[in-house]
């Protein structure tokens, strides 16, 4: 069992950074795929990014090159640094660890706001 907490969001404006955090309890967070999504308002839930055990990353089309994900294994954390906001990445956020038998978790999600 896995819970995770979200932080970080807020209001920013266009142009600005936020970075977001996602706290993961209990062990083995090391052997845990972990994602960021986003859902704004009225719009089904997007893929953000991704990060394998092994730090490899992949990163949605929209966010490529504005975005970072990252991983502390010994701080059970997972980041987005989010740069050049646009107004269209107003969503809420949200931190998702898959288990390696495919079992997911989600956090309650931190709401990113960016005004133009």
């Amino acid at each position: 069992q896995v819970q995770l907490v979200e932080s970080g969001g807020g209001l920013v404006q266009a142009g600005g950074s936020l970075r977001l955090s996602c706290a993961a309890s209990g062990s083995s967070f090391s052997f845990y795929v972990m994602a960021w999504y986003r859902q704004a308002p009225g719009k089904q839930r997007e893929l953000v990014a991704t990060i394998s055990t092994g730090s490899v990353t992949n990163y949605a089309d929209s966010v490529k090159g504005r975005f970072t994900i990252s991983r502390d294994n010994a701080k059970n954390t997972v980041y987005l640094q989010m740069n050049s906001l646009k107004p269209e990445d107003t969503a809420v956020y949200y931190c998702n660890a898959q288990s390696p038998v495919d079992v997911a978790y989600w956090g309650p999600g931190t709401q990113v706001t960016v005004s133009s």
